[in-house]
């Protein structure tokens, strides 16, 4: 592989603050490469330095010769009347040229009568045919449709005034620029922001299958594993290199820790020994040998603090007790401008209880939390909080923390007195410390007016946690912190997010947005995941025209010949989306008998609460068993 891009030594401080101190790597062709670290650690301004808007203090960055480097478009300007589609274009602006030009050589040739001029229009139109074939310029206008299209826009976005796009909508156009283009090295700052779950997972896809080398951040952790192969950790102003994804680098540098951990204290008691040598030796008889150990001393090479990113010890109060029933939601529909953004949505959230929410961007998930906190009114329909419940709510935007105000004062709720040492003491918690309490949130980053809104949710004391994507702007260590924390409250949580790692560590249940509906799923993201594969390979067995069991009989193998009996079946043939069906038939009537239970009325009943309880310990030993049908259909239904 060729030399695309090497780093040697950058230095760069600010106020007489080191943020790089000895930056180094290469990244050869085809490499897909991750830079991770906390935030505040020098990414951005190592990321400027790279893209040529910063100018190191010492080192150098160096680009092959003749090589393509691409990065995303800073505040673009667009003329009045360009469209979506047009901007897009001018991505291969040059490679729309040579068309032109390869149309304008046509013309020639057809109108050439000289045999010399004919033989030299002819070699330039083959020289430039085949440059634009290379570059798959035939294809021009199916490669930028099949980007934009993955990136969230529909057809009837191509026309639109680019200059009326929102700022997400604005992100999401430079990515599919840069992705057009296939620069040979790309660099990639957060390209999932703005991105909803399908779209992140069709760039990962994308990705994965150029030839292209980049450079990437990112803190979604399952972007980082899919899409990377080698690891960069920039901490203390320098980088180490590891082979792998994220899951590899963290695996790695655990034992790189220990390794370096146990070295270090090795170190550190020779060193001991030797300077309680020199000090009880210093003078008398053995004062030869102990100068002989002091320039020992000198001479030993001391082994650096290991390069540990410590997380912060983020922690919720312990709950109160609700009622059984935290939130029952019945009916519940919204519309705005026009369009309806939920329909009769009803679900049941008890104690304990850990819910997601997912969906593309502008579904509603965020309008549907404001109706859920009584932020905003809903169209129609109910909702109501259980007994004891004391809600916390987590807004994205963080219109809860003051701007104006310092940290230490932001972070306390109205209803509760804390004196200086309890806020400081809670912004710890949440890797708010020193003289950063000090500053107003207005000067802060988002990362950390983020940890401040955190800390002044755990202030509330809260048993019913509500959270509109928690993790924005949260580096890769705090993420995990959240997490622990999150999986260490004993209250009942509702979260939206974006990131798949997060709801997987998290969630025991998912409320699901889809075109049509509103979808309850018992699991969490990997449960989700099997469930959108099996439907896939579904619509894929239908589309085929498979016989319904015929791979359940078993096949030839085309190698051998051989027959290759399939594994017995335990149930009856059936289709995977039948039994998703029933699973939600049986789902919803086993939320339709809580909802009754929690009847007073019926509760007065004891022949009726038994029968209720009876009917309901059949739906869960039938679901169960629903489960594990399910699951032998994904596996041997093809």
């Amino acid at each position: 592989m060729s030399l695309l891009l090497s780093v040697s030594h950058i230095q760069k401080t600010f106020a007489e603050e080191p943020v790089l101190e000895d930056v180094s790597f290469d990244i050869r062709t085809e490499e897909k490469v991750a830079l991770i670290g906390p935030n505040g650690a020098g990414k951005t301004t190592l990321l400027k330095i790279l893209m040529g808007q910063l100018e190191p203090d010492r080192g150098s960055v160096e680009l092959a010769k003749g090589i393509k480097f691409g990065f995303l478009a800073q505040r673009p300007e667009f003329d009045a009347e360009q469209t979506l589609w047009q901007v897009a274009e001018c991505a291969v602006a040059d490679l729309k040229a040579m068309q032109v030009e390869a149309e304008r050589l046509s013309a020639q040739i057809a109108a050439a009568t000289d045999r010399e001029q004919l033989a030299a229009l002819s070699k330039r139109f083959d020289d430039l045919h085949h440059q634009i074939e290379l570059r798959g310029g035939f294809k021009l206008d199916y490669k930028i449709e099949r980007v934009l299209h993955g990136l969230g826009f529909r057809d009837s976005d191509f026309e639109r005034p680019a200059r009326l796009l929102s700022g997400g909508e604005v992100n999401r156009l430079m990515l599919g620029m840069l992705l057009i283009e296939e620069p040979d090295l790309m660099l990639l700052d957060e390209p999932s922001n703005h991105l909803d779950i399908e779209a992140t997972e069709w760039l990962e896809e994308f990705l994965i299958r150029s030839r292209q080398a980049y450079l990437l951040v990112s803190h979604d952790r399952y972007f980082l594993d899919r899409s990377v192969s080698r690891t960069l950790e920039l901490v203390n102003g320098t980088i180490e290199d590891y082979p792998g994804n994220f899951s590899k680098y963290q695996t790695l540098k655990a034992q790189r820790l220990l390794v370096q951990q146990r070295t270090f204290e090795k170190q550190q008691t020779e060193i001991a020994k030797i300077e309680d040598f020199i000090r009880r030796n210093h003078y008398g008889q053995k004062a030869a040998q102990a100068e002989d150990r002091r320039k020992k001393l000198d001479r030993i090479e001391r082994v650096a603090l290991p390069r540990q990113i410590t997380l912060p010890p983020m922690r919720f109060a312990e709950p109160s007790r609700t009622g059984d029933i935290v939130l029952r939601v019945e009916k519940l529909t919204k519309s705005f401008g026009g369009k309806v953004l939920f329909r009769d949505v009803s679900f049941q959230i008890e104690r304990g209880e850990r819910w997601g929410i997912l969906g593309p961007n502008g579904c509603g998930k965020s309008t549907l939390l404001n109706c859920l906190v009584g932020k905003e009114p809903a169209d129609a329909g109910q909702v109501v909080l259980g007994t004891g419940v004391r809600l916390g709510y987590f807004d994205q935007k963080l219109r809860s923390i003051d701007d104006r105000l310092p940290a230490y004062e932001a972070v306390r709720p109205p209803h509760k007195e804390m004196v200086d040492r309890e806020r400081r003491d809670l912004l710890a918690l949440f890797g708010v410390t020193g003289d950063l309490a000090l500053q107003t949130v207005a000067s802060l980053s988002g990362g950390e007016r983020n940890r401040v809104a955190l800390a002044r949710l755990a202030a509330y004391d809260a048993n019913f946690l509500v959270l509109d994507e928690p993790t924005n702007h949260l580096d890769l260590w705090s993420r995990e912190a959240l997490e622990n924390a999150l999986k260490a409250f004993e209250g009942t949580l509702l979260v939206v997010s974006h990131d798949r790692f997060f709801l997987n560590q998290i969630c025991t249940h998912l409320l699901v947005f889809r075109p049509d509906r509103v979808q309850t799923i018992a699991g969490n993201f990997d449960t989700y995941r099997q469930l959108e594969q099996a439907r896939a390979a579904e619509e894929r067995e239908q589309r085929e025209g498979v016989r319904q069991g015929e791979k359940s009989r078993g096949s030839l193998t085309p190698s051998t010949g051989d027959y290759q009996p399939s594994r017995k079946r335990k149930y009856r043939y059936r289709k995977v989306a039948d039994i998703e069906a029933e699973i939600s038939a049986r789902e919803a009537d086993i939320e339709r008998i809580h909802f009754e239970l929690s009847n007073p009325e019926v509760l007065r009943q004891g022949a009726l609460v038994v029968a209720l309880k009876q009917q309901l310990e059949e739906h869960h030993e039938q679901l169960t068993q629903l489960y594990d049908h399910w699951q032998e259909a994904i596996e041997l239904n093809g």
